[in-house]
């Protein structure tokens, strides 16, 4: 069937219905599409080569692109490497060496060696990445990949650069939420984006019928307005040649994004882990054969007298050489070092300074913590340009539910401050995406750390892993600002406090300020960062009087990992952040006026990183400590500081580690509930007389 792009459900009248791309391939050099065929067929050869390898104990993985080789070096052929971003899939063999991977690339990837691009051996194998073409470092999940790249296509159109972002999948991926989230938000801002599906009518054993609730991809997403679809035989290397150069065209003259849905065979089982011949049919096999795409390739060469079949036998026998070659010598190279494990989790430089700085004593005007966090924003804003700020209604005259955010469109225009959709996956995604192009400083906000949840994915399998997995060959710098906490009754959906949750992976920055001199100095801090920071804002302190101090200037940053003693003792230790460091003081003063002891209160201020220096020299000089938090007491991070506590300071300890936090319940709407669940003064005076009392 011809390649046609559908704008409208067959039977409607449209404009454009039928338009047909034109033959780009007759204006290719013979040289580029023998290029082709040379790298499609290098893949089918790495992949029979790389399951020899498997059975011989050397390769613990595998998961091929036999079947779907032409359409991916199609696609690439119609690109620009190292101009163009390529969001490749773990089955994109063909795709990545069309685009500039060698073959001995691949093998140091799939040995698990050093100097391998994607990840010097710290990722699996057959997850793409390669600094130099802009292929940037890939996962396992599935579907995730389609926010960020449409993240980098936002960078491109921001920056009026004739940049195309190429993601793929399979069929089953479209079935993800984000898919369909990074479709609508890319039709809808007309960015340079190509979603390539690559329907093998598999998700590993699941059939395209139990996906789809349509005939198609190309006829699902038909809805989104502005998106540029193509259903073409991925088999058929003009087909998809010239489906590709027409959706690369369109993208570049800013003609918005396409969905292009590739029809392929999968010749292989979904990977080495999975066999295929228990789901599948014997002549459902014996059809994928009949449409194998390197016969039809070679087939086509042979018919328009680029190629004989004695030069396809001899360009054949000369990459089964260099393959065994590579593999041979990739095997030689040296295996990833174990103690360089800790060296790509977070920037090198580092945010822990040597020695804790003297606190600063500031002098402007008396401002309460949200518009502390205002002006922070406003200022870095001023002096980086790179700097966007976006999220669920942060723009214009609202600024945010809580007002963080109001003027900045004013100051800045839309284009740097901006509405998001309503989803949170999509907001920490294409800030992902935004941040790898080096061009941007995404600061997002989150309305509630109870509606972070749909961007955690995101968060933990993409932003936290993105430095290792490429062993810091990418990186991803964002703020994520996240309103959290209770006691303003806001009831269960709107109260919850998720430190526990975050602190818990290696890779993101954890910061929680009390007071808005600290929120300033410190979101000013995260703003510069090198590494993805989450920036909880604890609403119930947005404009409480005894969270607000005296304004620091534009040019006072905090750094992360120094703890403050808010109030010097001798007799027990309190650590605390967030909401609770003011209730500690209370509780602290009125228990040293009725027992005569004193008591130190430390801020941490950074969960992550934990300032342990003046912990640990608190708890040695007092003997007794005291972990008061807003979490809840099973999982919340108090318990990891007392651990630590336990293991380096036990030999002064004079009482067992205290612990006040919140109950194991989730935070009830009803004063009275919530009073009972979250803790308060009156536990925290009880934590301490207990102490007292030991």
């Amino acid at each position: 069937m011809p390649t046609k792009i559908e704008t409208r459900p067959k039977g409607q009248e449209a404009e454009h219905t039928g338009n047909t791309p034109a033959d780009a391939l007759a204006h290719l050099p013979a040289n580029q599409i023998v290029g082709a065929y040379t790298n499609a067929l290098s893949a089918r050869l790495i992949d029979s080569k790389i399951l020899i390898l498997l059975r011989q104990g050397k390769v613990f993985f595998h998961i091929g692109c036999s079947g779907h080789e032409v359409a991916q070096v199609a696609m690439a052929l119609a690109m620009r490497p190292g101009h163009d971003w390529a969001y490749p899939y773990y089955r994109d063999l063909g795709f990545s060496l069309q685009f500039g991977y060698t073959i001995e690339e691949i093998m140091l990837e799939a040995l698990h060696r050093r100097g391998g691009p994607s990840s010097n051996g710290f990722a699996m194998p057959f997850h793409y990445g390669h600094r130099k073409w802009r292929i940037v470092s890939q996962s396992s999940p599935t579907g995730t990949q389609y926010l960020q790249a449409l993240g980098t296509a936002m960078g491109a159109a921001k920056e009026g650069k004739d940049e195309v972002v190429y993601v793929s999948s399979g069929e089953g991926s479209t079935s993800e939420g984000e898919f369909h989230e990074a479709v609508n938000w890319a039709a809808r801002g007309k960015f340079p984006v190509i979603f390539v599906v690559q329907n093998n009518r598999y998700a590993i054993s699941v059939p395209v019928r139990d996906q789809l609730a349509g005939e198609s991809v190309s006829l699902m997403v038909r809805g989104y307005g502005g998106l540029n679809r193509y259903h073409v035989d991925g088999c058929d290397f003009p087909q998809m040649f010239n489906a590709a150069a027409d959706a690369v065209g369109r993208a570049r003259r800013g003609d918005g994004p396409s969905v292009i849905e590739a029809d392929t065979v999968r010749l292989l089982a979904h990977s080495s882990s999975d066999d295929q011949r228990k789901y599948r049919d014997p002549r459902d096999l014996e059809d994928d054969l009949k449409r194998d795409p390197i016969p039809r390739l070679e087939r086509f060469l042979q018919e328009k007298g680029i190629l004989t079949a004695a030069d396809c036998a001899r360009i054949r026998t000369e990459i089964q050489t260099r393959i065994d070659s590579a593999a041979e010598w990739a095997e030689g190279k040296g295996l990833p070092d174990p103690s360089e494990l800790e060296l790509s989790v977070y920037a090198p430089a580092g945010v822990v300074p040597a020695a804790a700085p003297t606190e600063a004593v500031h002098t402007g005007p008396s401002v309460v913590m949200v518009d502390a966090i205002n002006h922070a924003l406003a200022e870095e804003m001023a002096v980086n340009p790179r700097m966007l700020v976006y999220g669920e209604d942060v723009a214009g005259k609202k600024g945010g539910v809580f007002t963080a955010t109001r003027g900045l469109t004013d100051k800045f225009g839309n284009g740097r401050v901006f509405n998001s959709p309503l989803a949170e996956a999509s907001i920490v995604g294409t800030a992902f995406g935004l941040a790898v192009r080096g061009d941007y400083m995404p600061v997002v906000e989150i309305q509630f750390g109870d509606y972070i949840w749909p961007a955690f994915m995101q968060i933990r399998d993409e932003v936290a892993m993105l430095r290792f997995r490429s062993n810091g060959q990418w990186t991803c710098p964002m703020v994520i600002r996240v309103a959290v906490g209770g006691y303003i009754h806001g009831g269960l959906y709107h109260s919850q406090s998720i430190d526990g949750f975050f602190t818990h992976i290696p890779g993101v920055r954890v910061v929680f300020p009390s007071n808005a001199a600290d929120a300033k100095g410190l979101l000013k801090t995260a703003c510069r960062s090198l590494d993805p920071v989450l920036f909880l804002e604890h609403k119930g302190l947005y404009r409480q009087g005894f969270a607000s101090s005296a304004e620091p200037g534009p040019d006072y940053t905090l750094p992360f990992g120094v703890a403050a003693v808010k109030q010097a003792g001798e007799d027990i230790t309190v650590v605390s952040w967030g909401m609770l460091v003011q209730r500690s003081l209370d509780a602290a003063r009125k228990v040293e006026a009725s027992h005569g002891v004193g008591v130190e209160v430390i801020d941490v201020r950074t969960l992550n990183p934990l300032d342990t220096r003046s912990i640990f020299a608190s708890v040695r000089k007092t003997g007794k400590v005291l972990i008061v938090h807003e979490d809840t007491l099973t999982g919340g991070f108090g318990g990891e500081i007392a651990a630590l506590i336990a293991a380096e300071c036990f030999e002064s300890l004079d009482a067992p580690v205290g612990r006040i936090a919140a109950k194991d319940t989730p935070v009830p709407y009803g004063p009275g509930l919530e009073n009972a669940m979250l803790p308060q003064e009156t536990d925290i005076i009880r934590g301490l007389e207990a102490l007292i009392r030991y």
